[in-house]
């Protein structure tokens, strides 16, 4: 598929996906939302990546979703609908991949943008950047899962304070509720990112794959449940070669190497 919204690149076992319509401060429209779906089906399905990274290009992660698409779309009910649940879908695909995801926040991450952010795994942000669900601001609401992912992340009472009020936080206020993993200086952010991208590019895809099933779901249900799906995982990736290898490896006092099977 040609990309016109954004760049996929893989190399090495990491794919990235850069956000390409720097002019819009990579505002979300519809067209963004079927490249990212169609971006993470092709992730997912090649065996070969192990890591993904998620970033924009120029001076925003993104901004959040384009106003003008959405004005259009608020005289059509049934286009909103359809933009809505195709926005959830290419989001959950994100969510939901195998593999590892790294948001790469360079500058603005707001309202839609940072509803991307909220469903990558781990969130590394420049000094630079500035995070914030600003629908409030305008009289409008997150339609691309903040509701639901940003109390799972720092708090059912602090979600609400960002939701309601539409303020902007700075990265390190978000590293300390953690709706970040980590801040660094704005020229040190790439160099952060793809390490963090090759340490987990080195651990088995497999251990990977099954502890993420495992957390997401775990979240959507009782301790007592998600335990027994804890239970489930291992007992199926304790079949695996890779767990065979990684003990060999404890054993020989050597560095494993995992071939995902």
């Amino acid at each position: 598929m040609d990309f016109t919204t954004i760049i996929l690149e893989k190399k090495e076992g990491i794919a990235k996906i850069i956000l390409n319509r720097p002019e819009a401060l990579n505002a979300v429209n519809k067209t963004m939302v079927e490249e990212l779906y169609a971006a993470a089906e092709d992730i997912e399905e090649d065996e070969a990546i192990k890591v993904v990274v998620i970033s924009g290009k120029g001076r925003a992660f993104s901004a959040g979703a384009d106003l003008k698409y959405t004005k259009g779309a608020l005289e059509d009910p049934h286009q909103m609908a359809e933009f809505l649940r195709l926005w959830h879908k290419a989001y959950n695909a994100i969510e939901n991949l195998s593999k590892p995801v790294i948001a790469a926040i360079n500058g603005f991450a707001l309202a839609g943008g940072l509803e991307l952010v909220e469903a990558c795994d781990i969130a590394i942000a420049s000094e630079e950047a500035r995070l914030g669900d600003q629908h409030a601001n305008f009289g409008l609401m997150p339609g691309g899962g903040g509701t639901q992912r940003l109390p799972r992340l720092v708090g059912i009472r602090k979600a609400k304070e960002l939701l309601f009020s539409g303020d902007w936080v700075s990265p390190q206020e978000a590293e300390r509720i953690g709706l970040v993993n980590r801040v660094v200086p704005a020229e040190k952010l790439e160099e952060a990112v793809d390490e963090m991208a090759i340490k987990l590019a080195e651990k088995s895809p497999l251990a990977t794959k099954a502890m993420k099933a495992a957390v997401n779901r775990g979240m959507q249900t009782d301790l007592a449940t998600a335990l027994e799906l804890e239970i489930g995982a291992i007992l199926h990736h304790f079949t695996s070669e890779d767990v065979i290898e990684g003990i060999n490896a404890f054993e020989e006092k050597r560095k494993p190497v995992f071939k995902g099977k």
